[in-house]
């Protein structure tokens, strides 16, 4: 037990000291390549980080030899949207309310491109529902149908490069971590950083994982339990980081640009792996986290509609989250 829970502490060190490296090296591709800040944030950094948990589903799905392997992967692509939309937008919200003093600001509002994030809240819906609603019916096919949420996703990318917002040049960059003598780098050292950040930051959440799900055997979860309610708190778990470094910085557009990104790629690759592999049929807890996870996302819609979204809006939806483990364990 104790090997356990120091190599979850270690493991999560590791991961947010690799997403330091990961998110400066994207900063830098994204300047290199001149693509706008909330680009960099929804398509390089989103892709990077979602690798992990896109693997896990993979891995579980198309290789799991029993009916619970596999359930671990549908829990996965249901649990990743679900721990995005609630608490990862949360940790900005209240980070952001933490470090109101030291960013100079007067208030807690949130700084983004209010109408775009609307509009990405919009679009995940409208997918994550059609997602939902296959889980509760069975027809021969379903599984074809997997390929248009990989063509929905490739059209989202298409968006985000076209609809590129602020230069890169008008962003405050760091240095970059392995060459901090360079003024200006050159692309391949901002990709060899990103890449080998990747790289420790999938090892680290491999081991994250594999010790939360001996933390689930320990106190005999199910195997959905411990897909819905550990393995995406720990595949999230760089984005989670990413955005608590961005915030930190001032950069709440690239923190909840990240976020929305990988939101996006949750409710469309990992689903259409489940659903090329696997029958794609809904339980009560998988049901519950895709109403949940709607709710959430609807509330988001409304946000960022009104123009003006305020952190302390934002750290409260996590309370969403509680009432879905609440329920989980309570009624299953």
């Amino acid at each position: 037990m104790l090997q356990t829970f120091a190599l979850f502490l270690l493991s999560a060190g590791a991961i947010y000291w690799a997403c330091e490296y990961f998110v400066n090296g994207i900063e830098w591709c994204g300047r290199r390549l001149n693509l706008g800040a909330t680009a960099v944030g929804s398509v390089l950094a989103a892709f990077g980080t979602a690798l992990p948990e896109s693997a896990v589903t993979f891995m579980a799905v198309a290789f799991g030899n029993t009916p619970a392997q596999k359930d671990l992967g549908v829990g996965a692509a249901m649990g990743g949207p679900l721990v995005l939309a609630t608490l990862a937008y949360a940790v900005v919200g209240f980070f952001l309310f933490l470090n109101k003093n030291c960013l100079a600001r007067k208030t807690c509002h949130v700084q983004v491109d209010h109408v775009r994030l609307s509009h990405d809240q919009a679009a995940f819906l409208v997918v994550f529902a059609v997602k939902v609603a296959l889980g509760l019916v069975v027809f021969a096919i379903k599984p074809w149908l997997g390929f248009l949420f990989l063509a929905a996703y490739a059209v989202y990318v298409w968006n985000e490069i076209k609809a590129g917002d602020t230069a890169p040049e008008e962003e405050t960059l760091e240095p970059l971590k392995i060459l901090p003598s360079a003024e200006e780098p050159h692309l391949g050292w901002a990709v060899l950083q990103a890449v080998l950040a990747l790289a420790a930051i999938s090892v680290a959440s491999h081991i994250f994982v594999n010790q939360l799900e001996t933390i689930g055997t320990i106190f005999h979860w199910s195997p959905h339990l411990v897909a819905l309610f550990l393995s995406p708190v720990a595949t999230e778990l760089p984005e989670t980081m990413n955005a608590v470094i961005w915030v930190r910085q001032g950069k709440e557009r690239l923190a909840l640009a990240n976020i929305s990104g990988a939101m996006m790629i949750q409710a469309t690759v990992p689903s259409a792996l489940g659903i090329f592999f696997t029958p794609w049929h809904f339980d009560g807890p998988l049901l519950a986290s895709g109403i949940i996870t709607a709710f959430a996302i609807t509330f988001l819609w409304l946000l960022f509609r009104r123009g003006t979204v305020d952190g302390r809006l934002l750290a409260a939806i996590s309370s969403l989250y509680g009432i879905f483990a609440l329920f989980v364990i309570v009624c299953f």
